[in-house]
């Protein structure tokens, strides 16, 4: 990783974009048909990272399996009220082989929009499912033997879990993909991490991906460590990751790795080699609206912090405008992005899209753009250029009463960031429904008998106190419900 204060990144639901390109030219698109003016637009807001969602081939089984399911029905239809069969091309978890899709142009058309990227300073991002492949996938009737396999008494026990696939070798009961908390996908087979032969064969893959994009985000990577897939399977695999990372490395080595990842593996997963892993425990945070709750998750470990990935929204989750009310929203934003990491936004989320839109559907409802919300991540957007947000420190400091019985203090989240160049940005969040007050010493020793000033990038505010003052007795705020400040600081 380069920059301590992180990167940014910025998700695409691939097959979804291209339906919009798709109305507007009025023939169908593939990555040719990117427009430059949206390439421009990435690298001008700062994005290090595009995440392509869904580039890699699917079969038509994953079709009939989406459109089989009656749940995921109710889940078009919410998403899309016109909703038609056709908008339904399949899960792009089930992947049937890491080539490019052919509705999307294909390699070739990948590769050519890697290099437009490039030439803005954007890197590529793709999907790695490591858990399991499509049903349509070669292997499943060519080498049976990489997968986990079942009985006839499990099909007919479990006809949830497991599949019959027709091979050369005669019919093969099959297990569908699953985390051993729910019933499996039913629009893949489980790879079997146990066998030598598959985790050589994934390295392979992921070799190759290495050849046609920058970084990889690795579905449900958790599946894959030994005691995870042991619990789930009863068998016990060698650990995949560190080999599978450190070949890459060795033939690519600024390739890079972030795993979508729970259960409070996030930090075995940082030591077995990923750069980035998801922060699901801050957005649940974010989500309960307990500032203690955030605050206490800032006293992790640095290296952790940096390595974490924080988001507000992204495939899997409901989109931010539609989970938090939009005070909560803003101050949800200002500490999950300006707090080191890796900074990862979903497309739509700037213009405050409600809709979440199911990964089986390749079209998307239109929605109008809240200004509001546009307005305010322009800014959040500015904020993140900051120099001292790439090459600064950061810490988390420590809030106290404002007057002796004052409790609304405990609601205040604020931490700080140094620059090389000796930028000093502050950043204060009343994390909660109510007006609330506190005090900060501050951590510039630089401050000690001179004047300062404290600027707010987020609004027109500014404010002269004592350098003495704010070593001391510390900064004095009052904020309103969700208030926010982020200021940079200037001697």
């Amino acid at each position: 990783m380069s920059d301590p204060g992180g990167p940014s990144l910025y998700q695409i639901n691939t097959r979804v974009w291209l339906s919009e390109i798709s109305a507007q030219l009025g023939r169908p698109a593939t990555l040719d048909d990117v427009p430059d003016a949206e390439l421009d637009r990435m690298a001008a807001q700062g994005f290090r990272w595009v995440w392509l969602l869904g580039v890699w081939q699917t079969g038509p089984n994953a079709r009939v399996a989406a459109l089989a399911e009656p749940p995921l029905q109710d889940e078009y239809r919410r998403a899309l009220p016109d909703f038609k069969d056709r908008d339904v091309c399949g899960s792009c978890f089930a992947v049937a082989g890491y080539t490019t899709h052919s509705a999307l142009g294909g390699d070739d058309a990948l590769a050519r929009l890697r290099e437009r990227l490039r030439g803005r300073g954007l890197r590529l991002m793709v999907d790695f499912v490591p858990n399991h492949t499509g049903i349509d996938h070669p292997w499943a009737r060519e080498r049976p033997g990489l997968y986990v396999h079942g009985t006839e008494e499990d099909l007919a026990r479990d006809p949830g879990n497991y599949c019959r696939v027709e091979t050369p070798g005669g019919p093969a009961i099959l297990a569908h993909g699953r985390d051993p908390y729910f019933a499996g996908w039913r629009d893949t087979v489980q790879l079997n991490y146990a066998n030598p032969e598959l985790q050589e064969a994934m390295i392979s893959e992921l070799l190759r991906i290495a050849g046609r994009a920058d970084g990889v985000r690795c579905d449900m990577a958790m599946l894959v460590l030994p005691e995870v897939f042991e619990r789930t399977w009863g068998l016990r695999p060698p650990a995949f990751w560190p080999a599978a990372i450190g070949r890459v490395r060795q033939r690519r080595p600024g390739f890079l790795f972030l795993a979508e990842v729970y259960w409070d593996l996030e930090w075995t997963l940082q030591r077995e080699g990923f750069d980035y892993t998801y922060d699901k425990r801050l957005y649940d945070r974010l989500r309960d609206g307990q500032a203690r709750a955030v605050r206490d998750h800032f006293r992790a470990e640095a290296g952790f912090q940096r390595s974490s990935a924080r988001f507000l929204e992204n495939h899997d989750e409901p989109r931010a405008a539609a989970a938090f009310p939009p005070d909560m929203h803003r101050a949800a934003a200002v500490l999950a992005f300006l707090c080191p990491g890796l900074r990862f936004f979903q497309r739509g989320q700037f213009e405050g899209r409600k809709v979440r839109i199911p990964v089986q559907l390749c079209r998307g409802p239109e929605e109008p753009v809240d200004r509001q919300i546009q307005d305010f991540y322009d800014r959040l957007l500015e904020c993140l250029r900051n120099p001292a947000l790439c090459d600064g420190e950061w810490k988390l400091l420590e809030c106290a009463p404002a007057w002796e019985g004052n409790w609304t203090w405990d609601c205040f989240i604020v931490f700080a960031w140094q620059g090389a160049d000796g930028r000093r940005l502050l950043i204060a969040v009343n994390y909660s429904p109510h007006q609330s007050q506190c005090s900060v010493p501050l951590p510039f020793e630089e401050l000690r008998g001179r004047a300062a000033r404290l600027e707010d990038v987020m609004s027109p505010d500014a404010y002269d106190r004592q350098g003495d003052d704010l070593l001391g007795r510390g900064l004095y705020l009052d904020e309103g419900p969700w208030g926010y400040r982020v200021f940079q600081l200037r001697v």
